[in-house]
């Protein structure tokens, strides 16, 4: 991951309120060989105090990239690549240097961008697409639970999120709670003809306020607790989120403070009391990525972390207090990479490795070992794995090579096959996750700049590639969706806004929901 060497967020001020790039901000013009005039003004910085100037839309030419999407055979459309074009400067006529009135459908990990061209986002297969620059890389973010209710279909609405930041010198990274409003439905040419009375149509720029925190290194991973109820806790119980730090550290918050700060004008923060963690487990002596939140009772927590050094420690809580185990589960032989507990059984959970393995494990185990195993559950590093909260017998991961794997964890004794495996990214993946109402889809991201969405009850009898009608490209029957993000590194399906996610890059989140009926 590039470490970026700008300005970090501001830790001094309480709440910073600022515009998001609009989502015609991520559109780039279309033609090859812009001029620096021509680059500038298109990103707004969403961590200024002040609303800046909209005008020009163009190409800032440094990390800002374009979005793509293609609606997968089962929408029976294909995108096309757009060609480069040229303006004419006394008519402003857009006119194509290649037209073609039969052009090949551009498929995202298939097809390449010819040198001089450039690809641009279709906003007519989302219901949303909005993009928050950033002015640090995020390695990982949590969604955080809010009171405005679950499977919201309605806009415009708000998304509330816990991120960390990956800064060019350490001392300068944050923690920061960040609440995006005003998230309005993306407009096209066509939906602005057909709804210009329409409220929900209205396209405004969304409204990002956030609060920040000072972290002690860069942070890897973010995680927050399950709540045992759909609503937001009062302000006066806590709502932890944890963070594993590059130096080896997990600091524990209490978030609620911030989100009443955020929800409340005029609320105050005690610096002494709200901008520290509450706790810090100190078990690891090393760095790790592997973090995940149990909720036993609703008085009692159980945190799992897992380090490159092989090793698993659990802390659990009773009122807040919190108690580390000094001795970590051991069976893993390299670094442990992602880890979740069950969704049916409180005291079990698994976790995956650079050693290739996924293994079950069980807390109450004396010995501190592994239960059951895929030993070789891929051909490289497993890099992450999702539970499946509604169907808890399967289980998705992904590699380094760029494959996933559905697994059937009742099977795993007697087989170590996987119930199927896809190919389609080109790079590592770096994060999957399970639909949080559609428990045979799924999302997946890689380091080739995909985040892809897939759809297990479109699976053929056999793992086949399936052509559209004019041969042009293969692609699984089960991918539904593909959505272009530069160096992705997480995803989330938002667990109360209905089939929309969040996906975090080197320099900029994206929230969007795509088209998929």
């Amino acid at each position: 991951m590039v470490k970026r060497p700008e300005r970090p967020l501001d830790a001094t001020k309480d709440v910073q309120r600022s515009k998001i790039a609009k989502h015609e901000g991520t559109q780039a013009s279309a033609r090859a060989g812009n001029s620096d005039e021509d680059q500038a003004g298109e990103f707004e910085d969403p961590w200024e105090d002040e609303i800046e100037s909209e005008e020009g839309e163009g190409n800032d030419g440094d990390g800002n990239y374009l979005l793509r999407s293609v609606r997968a055979l089962r929408f029976g459309t294909y995108l096309h690549a757009r060609v480069g074009m040229d303006v004419d400067s006394d008519t402003e006529k857009v006119v194509d240097e290649e037209q073609e009135p039969h052009s090949k459908p551009f498929i995202l990990g298939v097809d390449e961008i010819p040198e001089g061209h450039t690809l641009e986002a279709d906003d007519s297969v989302y219901v949303m697409r909005h993009n928050l620059s950033l002015e640090w890389s995020c390695l990982s973010f949590d969604i955080l639970r809010d009171n405005l209710g679950d499977g919201r279909h309605r806009f415009p609405t708000s998304a509330y999120i816990a991120a960390g930041s990956q800064a060019h010198h350490s001392e300068e990274n944050v923690f920061f709670v960040a609440k995006l409003s005003s998230l309005h439905r993306t407009q096209t040419q066509d939906s602005d003809e057909e709804n210009d009375e329409d409220d929900e149509a209205l396209d405004e720029d969304p409204i990002l306020e956030h609060v920040s925190l000072p972290h002690a290194g860069v942070v890897n991973r973010v995680r927050t607790q399950r709540l045992h109820t759909p609503a937001l806790p009062p302000a006066s119980q806590p709502y932890f989120t944890s963070t594993f730090s590059e130096t080896g550290k997990v600091h524990i918050f209490n978030v609620r403070p911030l989100i009443e700060s955020l929800d409340v004008p005029g609320c105050s923060l005690d610096k002494d009391t709200h901008f520290k963690p509450m706790f810090t487990i100190s078990s690891h002596s090393s760095e790790g990525y592997a973090m995940d939140w149990n909720a036993p009772a609703a008085s009692s927590l159980s945190l799992l972390t897992g380090d490159i050094d092989s090793k698993i420690f659990l802390t659990t809580a009773a009122n807040a207090d919190f108690r580390p185990s000094p001795r970590p589960f051991t069976s893993h032989l390299s670094s442990v990479e992602d880890l979740q507990w069950s969704p049916t059984e409180i005291t079990v959970f698994a976790s995956c490795s650079s050693d290739r393995s996924i293994r079950v494990w069980d807390v109450r185990s004396r010995d501190r070992q592994s239960i059951s195993a895929i030993p070789e559950a891929h051909p490289s590093d497993v890099n992450v794995i999702s539970w499946n909260r509604l169907t808890s017998y399967l289980l998705v991961s992904g590699d380094d090579n760029g494959e996933i794997r559905v697994w059937d964890l009742r099977n795993i004794k007697e087989s170590n096959s996987c119930v199927v495996q896809f190919n389609w990214h080109k790079q590592p993946i770096t994060s999957v996750e399970w639909h949080p109402s559609e428990d045979s889809v799924f999302a997946a991201s890689g380091d080739d700049h995909q985040v892809s969405l897939w759809d297990l009850a479109l699976e053929a009898d056999d793992d086949v590639m399936v052509s559209d009608s004019d041969g042009a490209a293969t692609i699984p029957p089960q991918l539904l969706f593909t959505h272009h993000h530069e160096c992705v590194k997480e995803l989330h399906w938002h667990p109360q806004i209905h089939d929309t996610l969040i996906s975090t890059g080197i320099d900029a989140m994206n929230i969007f929901k795509p088209v998929t009926k």
